[in-house]
């Protein structure tokens, strides 16, 4: 099984011509609303893949609250982790223009109240797989890494977006996955590059750097991987990393070696930028097998 342990938001998507600087107004030419947040997100992802997946966040007792679970309850996701609370359900402004580029503002409401207790002990042994970001309380997160390290779990942390976080903590990871903004913000804070080899030498665990429509590379138990990028017509960009990460999730859940889950995740990814959307555009199994056949 797969545990997700993030945020649930609300998205209110705008297709703009360009992205809007300081102090211009732009008429969109379309708008819509999904739901999204990146652990809901990464969550759906690894679901479509086939995998089994169990959601822990928090969401308000507001009207913005069914709409943002439509993704989560409609992949199949077990939500009986999910905590209602007084406050706001997360929201995003997401904005994207005609290069699929995207600029995206959270209010993370609901998603501050999340509580690594939500995850009970029982569910956190060696063949559960705990996937976290950051758009929950970093102590929170903090103490779920720790306590699934101690109860055999394996974790995977996406730093996004990108947090400070305590060294020791970083190094109890299984993995850590980081695109390149992300990647030089850790290797700043610890005063080491960004590729993932020298993430993976300053903190001993396995390290995955996405790198765009370049592709992907990691370093794991000294083996240095890379997945090219997928030539594509990309046209909305917005949930291309969650899409990578669940996928990744579910194939390494499946018990696929790191290079051929990066593949897949890879593939996926690409698949997602070709649709418009945060949740809406994110593959099905059947979707990548097919797109990774006709490769």
């Amino acid at each position: 099984m797969i545990i997700v342990f993030g945020s649930i938001n609300l998205d209110l998507i705008f297709t703009m011509p360009e992205i809007p600087v300081p102090g211009q107004t732009l008429l969109a030419r379309a708008a819509r609303i999904e739901p999204g947040g990146k652990g809901a997100n990464q969550a759906v992802a690894a679901a479509r893949d086939g995998a089994s997946v169990a959601m822990a966040g928090a969401v308000g007792r507001d009207a913005l609250a069914d709409a943002a679970l439509a993704g989560v309850l409609g992949a199949g996701i077990d939500v009986t982790r999910l905590a209602r609370v007084d406050a706001t359900t997360g929201c995003a402004s997401i904005m994207t223009d005609a290069a699929g580029r995207n600029s995206i503002a959270v209010a993370a409401g609901a998603n501050m109240l999340a509580r690594a207790d939500q995850v009970g002990d029982a569910v956190l042994g060696p063949s559960a797989i705990v996937l976290l970001q950051m758009e929950t309380d970093p102590g929170e997160t903090i103490a779920l890494i720790r306590r699934a390290k101690s109860l055999g779990a394996r974790t995977i942390l996406n730093l996004a977006p990108a947090l400070p976080m305590p060294k020791e903590v970083l190094s109890l990871l299984d993995l850590l996955i980081v695109n390149e903004d992300e990647a030089a913000f850790v290797g700043t804070a610890f005063g080491v590059g960004s590729d993932a080899v020298s993430l993976h030498q300053a903190l001993g665990i396995a390290v995955l750097r996405t790198l765009g429509g370049e592709g992907a590379e990691a370093v794991s138990a000294g083996d240095v991987l890379r997945v090219p990028g997928r030539p594509i017509d990309c046209i909305d960009s917005t949930a291309a990393g969650d899409g990578f990460t669940g996928v990744l999730a579910a194939s390494l859940d499946r018990g696929m070696a790191l290079g051929a889950a990066m593949a897949r995740a890879n593939a996926a990814a690409a698949l997602a930028c070709t649709r418009r959307g945060s949740q809406g555009s994110l593959p099905t199994r059947a979707d990548i097998d097919a797109f990774i056949a006709a490769a």
